[in-house]
């Protein structure tokens, strides 16, 4: 299954405050179900470019419709998120 527009705005509306905390990780992977879910440090994903930027959270969409998976930016072809949680706040 792809990524809905309503996805996206759970997306916003959960990690998009200044405020979001780990726990809007939880609530989107059940808000979510139908998508994968990882959360990754930043280090390990610093060459890519998010989906959605927020101030406490980056989103990048995957792609695992092939036997590897690979980020994307396209939402028709995502199954799926890896979240990253900032070290500190961007504002």
């Amino acid at each position: 299954m792809t990524i809905s527009s309503d996805d996206v705005a759970r997306l916003d509306a959960l990690l998009g405050g200044a405020d979001a905390e780990r726990s809007a990780v939880m609530a989107l992977r059940q808000q979510l179900p139908h998508l994968s879910l990882t959360s990754c440090d930043p280090s390990d994903i610093d060459a890519e470019a998010p989906f959605r930027d927020y101030p406490r959270f980056s989103v990048y969409l995957v792609d695992g419709s092939q036997h590897c998976w690979t980020l994307t930016a396209d939402t028709a072809k995502a199954t799926g998120l890896v979240v990253v949680q900032h070290k500190a706040a961007r504002g």
